[in-house]
C-alpha cells in the first residue's frame, strides 16, 4: 500500500455575477452588511437549463488537462453534490457518459459543504490500496437554486460552481490522512427539508439555516479536525504552507486560523468572489491556489470543510 496523490486540479464558475448591490435592490440588505458579517462581494450564478453535471464536466477536463490524462485513463468518478441533475441516475454516471469514460465505478456522495472532503477521502482510499489507478473527484453545486431569494439571511450567502481534483498512486505523500466525522442530530440547524413523494414536493424545498448555530458549531468543528490531521501525521499549525478551508465565512476562516496559529497570509480565500458554493468550495480554491503558483510543490497543505448533516473533516497533504 502506497499512497495517493493529487496531479491535476481544475474548476469552473458560470458566467453570471451577481453583487451585493444587485440584491441590495430586490431585498432588505447592503454591501456593507453582507461583507462585514461574510466577506462576500459576490457569487455567480448558473444560467437557466445549466446543470450541475455541465459545471462538473468544464471543472473536470480542466484538471485532466493540467495532470496530463485522458478519459481512457480515468477508472474512477467520484461527484460531491447536494444538487443532482436528477433523482438518478447519478450525476457522477452523467459526467462519466459527458466525458466520454468508460470503464470503472462512478457515484455521488452527498455531504453538503464537506462533500468535496468526503469524496477526497474516498478516493485516496481506493487509489492509495491500488483498487483504482486514476481518480477523478469533483465537487459541484447549482445551490442558487436551493435559494429562496426573499430570504436575506440564506440568499446571499451561497453561489454556484464547481472544482475537480484527478489523483494517481504514489509511494510517498500525497495524502497523509483523512478525517471524517458527522453528527445527525444537528442535521436541524441546516437543511433543506424538502422531498419528492407522488410527484409532488413534499416539506420545505429552500435552504433553512440557523446562522448562530452553525457559525458556533463550525469554529470549533474545524479547529478541531485541522488539529486532528496535524497531529496524526506530527505537525502543528505553523509548519503549514497553505490553509485551504471551506470558503463560506471570513469570520469563520480567520477565527480558525488565528486558533491553529497559522498566519492569514498563509490562508487561501475566494469566498469573496464566489460566496459559499458548497461542495465547490474547496476544490475552487485549490485550483486557484495552484494555479496562481502560490501552491508549490513539497507544501504542505491543509483543507478541510464543514457542512449540513452536520458534517465536518480535513485532509493534509503534500502538494
Amino acid at each position: 500500500m502506497g499512497y495517493s496523490k493529487i496531479i491535476g486540479t481544475g474548476s469552473y464558475l458560470p458566467e453570471r455575477v451577481v453583487t451585493n448591490c444587485d440584491l441590495e435592490s430586490r431585498i432588505d440588505t447592503s454591501d456593507e452588511w453582507i461583507v462585514s458579517r461574510t466577506g462576500i462581494e459576490a457569487r455567480h450564478v448558473a444560467a437557466d437549463g445549466e446543470l450541475t453535471s455541465d459545471l462538473a464536466v468544464a471543472a473536470a477536463r480542466r484538471a485532466m488537462e493540467a495532470a496530463g490524462v485522458g478519459p481512457d485513463e480515468i477508472d474512477l468518478i467520484i461527484v460531491a453534490t447536494t444538487t443532482p441533475d436528477m433523482v438518478f441516475p447519478s450525476t457522477a454516471c452523467i459526467l462519466q457518459s459527458k466525458l466520454g469514460v468508460t470503464g470503472g465505478a462512478a457515484f455521488d456522495v452527498q455531504a453538503v459543504c464537506t462533500g468535496f472532503i468526503y469524496g477526497l477521502s474516498v478516493a485516496d482510499k481506493f487509489v492509495a490500496t491500488g483498487q483504482s489507478k486514476c481518480a477523478l473527484v469533483v465537487g459541484a453545486e447549482v445551490f442558487s437554486r436551493l435559494l429562496d431569494w426573499n430570504d436575506r439571511k440564506t440568499c446571499v450567502l451561497f453561489g454556484d460552481g464547481a472544482g475537480a481534483v484527478v489523483l494517481k498512486h504514489a509511494e510517498a505523500p500525497g495524502i497523509y490522512s483523512t478525517h471524517l466525522h458527522s453528527d445527525g442530530n444537528l442535521g436541524h440547524i441546516l437543511r433543506v427539508a424538502g422531498g419528492i413523494a407522488h410527484g409532488q414536493v413534499r416539506g420545505n424545498p429552500f435552504v433553512e439555516m440557523d446562522g448562530p448555530a452553525v457559525f458556533k458549531l463550525a469554529v470549533r468543528v474545524l479547529d478541531e479536525c485541522s488539529r486532528e490531521a496535524l497531529a496524526h501525521n506530527g505537525f502543528e499549525g505553523p509548519d503549514l504552507d497553505w490553509f485551504v478551508p471551506h470558503q463560506a465565512n471570513l469570520r469563520i476562516i480567520n477565527a480558525t486560523a488565528d486558533k491553529m496559529r497559522v498566519p492569514r497570509e498563509r490562508v487561501v480565500t475566494t469566498v469573496a468572489r464566489h460566496g459559499n458554493t458548497s461542495a465547490a468550495s474547496v476544490p475552487l480554491a485549490l485550483d486557484g491556489a495552484v494555479r496562481d503558483g502560490r501552491i508549490q510543490p513539497g507544501h504542505l497543505v491543509l483543507l478541510e470543510g464543514v457542512g449540513g448533516g452536520m458534517t465536518w473533516g480535513s485532509v493534509l497533504l503534500r502538494w
